[in-house]
């Protein structure tokens, strides 16, 4: 069998992890907080809680090693049914919906950059061009998602770089204002900041859904994860001080298109052109990571379950091409019916809800299992502090979003009763 490489399933880390988020969120934060600091330390809490969800997905994975994500580890550990709605949601709902706003974003920068052609035409071809890559073989697979990743840390360093060498001229608005910061840091408004932050980082689990054709897992999962969010924190970290020294906090106040506020000042009146050919630049790895992804869940559905038998199809080197195509179709359909925006809150609610249970069932693991398995199974450092830390911020955001999106706690809870008649139906019974 042909694995994906640890280097591949690290770049596939960094590019689910990398969206449009870090550019966006700073602009609604700063309605709320004054003190830019406090701004990067919320950055800073997001990446240690990703790194607190990596670490106890390093251990699930190194303690069970197969493909899937969530739908693997809730399966084994909770209950089959918990692992079907998983699997079955996140694949279709969790992954295809971002796919079509990332290539639906892809098509508006790539229109004002570039071509004069619909932004949904330009989305469609890129979301074809990267199913044919992805459907062949894992030595074309890696290879497209390794580069296209590699371009996309390219651009985002060349945009870093480019505002150091101008030599930022609001630096001054970083100035430590213990006041500011202490007031800031402590506010509801800094938990409510923090929701933006948490979703910008959601991504950080993707290699566990290639798990199984990862090469040695057990020892390489581990390493694959914290190097991928450590990067993906550095990024954040870095980026957001560059929007914060590089235009007036007036200026971006409110804004969601922070990277085009911030050109403006760094650039001149071209900045749209630059700007939208970065972004678009960015939003085609995304887009790659997530179908290479997305459909080993759909994969697993396919390969336990016999009336879904079609979706755990392969090609003979081992790629699921029919989960890949009809994961694409799922996202066709948002694409074109512009349907999917209020789907992407309830994917959001529910892919957080998802981790959150599957950082319950490490508990799980470690009571079945207290003592290694084999001299393989990677464990935690300072466990159990890692694993309640993710679970008190995560926890969190959940509460939150839910008593802000009631509407989307109904729908998630009509998904389970209706997941319910779908699970035994895909059984046979």
């Amino acid at each position: 069998m042909n694995y994906y490489t640890p280097k591949v399933a690290t770049a596939l880390v960094v590019a689910n992890m990398i969206g449009t988020g870090v550019f966006t969120s700073l602009g609604f934060q700063l309605l709320s907080l004054s003190s830019p600091i406090a701004i990067l330390i919320l950055w800073a809490i997001g990446g240690v809680c990703a790194l607190c969800g990596a670490l106890c997905y390093a251990e699930l994975g190194s303690r069970h090693p197969a493909s899937g994500g969530e739908y693997h580890f809730l399966t084994e550990l909770i209950h089959p049914y918990a692992g079907f709605v998983s699997g079955a949601v996140s694949a279709t709902v969790g992954f295809a919906a971002p796919v079509a706003l990332a290539a639906l974003t892809f098509g508006s920068y790539l229109e004002v950059a570039l071509l004069p052609i619909d932004a949904k035409v330009s989305a469609s071809v890129l979301i074809i061009a990267v199913v044919v890559v992805h459907s062949r073989t894992h030595h074309e697979s890696s290879a497209g998602q390794y580069y296209l990743t590699a371009l996309k840390l390219m651009l985002i360093l060349l945009f870093i770089g480019y505002a150091l060498i101008q030599r930022p001229e609001y630096s001054d608005q970083l100035a430590l204002n213990d006041a500011d910061l202490f007031r800031d840091i402590f506010s509801s408004d800094a938990a409510i900041a923090l929701i933006y932050v948490t979703y910008a980082f959601s991504g950080w689990n993707a290699a566990t859904y290639i798990l199984g054709e990862i090469e040695n897992p057990a020892r390489y999962l581990p390493r694959i994860l914290m190097i991928g969010c450590g990067l993906v924190a550095v990024v954040y970290v870095a980026l957001n001080t560059v929007f914060l020294s590089s235009a007036p906090i007036e200026a971006l106040r409110g804004e969601l298109e922070i990277a085009y506020v911030v050109a403006h000042y760094m650039i001149g009146p071209e900045a749209g052109f630059f700007v939208s050919l970065v972004l678009a630049g960015i939003l085609t790895s995304t887009v790659s990571a997530m179908i290479l992804a997305g459909p080993r869940a759909l994969q697993r559905l396919g390969e336990d379950y016999p009336r879904l038998s079609m979706l755990g199809r392969t090609n003979e080197d081992g790629i699921p091409v029919t989960a890949i195509i009809f994961m694409a179709g799922i996202s066709f359909v948002f694409l074109w019916t512009s349907t999917f925006e209020q789907i992407l809150l309830f994917a959001g609610l529910l892919m957080a809800f998802n981790t959150f249970v599957t950082v319950i069932a490490l508990f799980v693991s470690r009571n079945r299992h207290p003592d290694k398995v084999s001299d393989l199974d990677y464990r935690m450092p300072l466990y159990p502090l890692p694993a309640l830390l993710f679970l008190a911020i995560t926890g969190w955001t959940l509460v939150y979003s839910a008593s802000q999106f009631p509407l989307q706690v109904l729908v998630v809870l009509l998904a389970l009763v209706f997941g319910l008649g779908l699970f035994k139906w895909a059984q046979g019974r």
